[in-house]
């Protein structure tokens, strides 16, 4: 499974972008697809993921309300909706996917940079 990540860029404070992983290989095997960041001197942190059949999703807690994650199964496409950015949004959001149900990701996308001035 191969992994495009793209939509990034520098957004003023407040603003919306939406950032699109498109899935190419062996799709079939892809159980959950999701998104995580990682900011300059941070780790990486979980940000959203949703599951590719059911379309269940799942956030971490401070992201809620204004992050989306949605995905297109026809365009093998996974999209994370950001509004209301902040500065501290600032960062390199990587798609990620995963086989199974457990907490290891097998597939990560190369990373695209989100800056937000204030």
């Amino acid at each position: 499974v191969q992994l495009q990540a793209s939509g990034g860029g520098l957004v003023q404070a407040g603003g919306s972008l939406r950032l699109s992983c498109a899935a190419s290989g062996s799709i079939f095997s892809i159980n959950t697809m999701g998104w995580y960041r990682q900011a300059p001197g941070k780790e990486r942190e979980f940000v959203a993921s949703i599951n590719w059949s059911g379309g269940s999703t799942y956030y971490t807690d401070s992201m809620q309300g204004r992050f989306t994650i949605s995905r297109d199964n026809a365009k093998n496409t996974v999209y994370l909706q950001m509004n209301s950015l902040k500065p501290e949004d600032t960062a390199v959001y990587y798609c990620a996917a995963k086989r199974g149900v457990g907490s290891n990701w097998d597939y990560w996308g190369q990373g695209t940079l989100v800056t937000v001035s204030s």
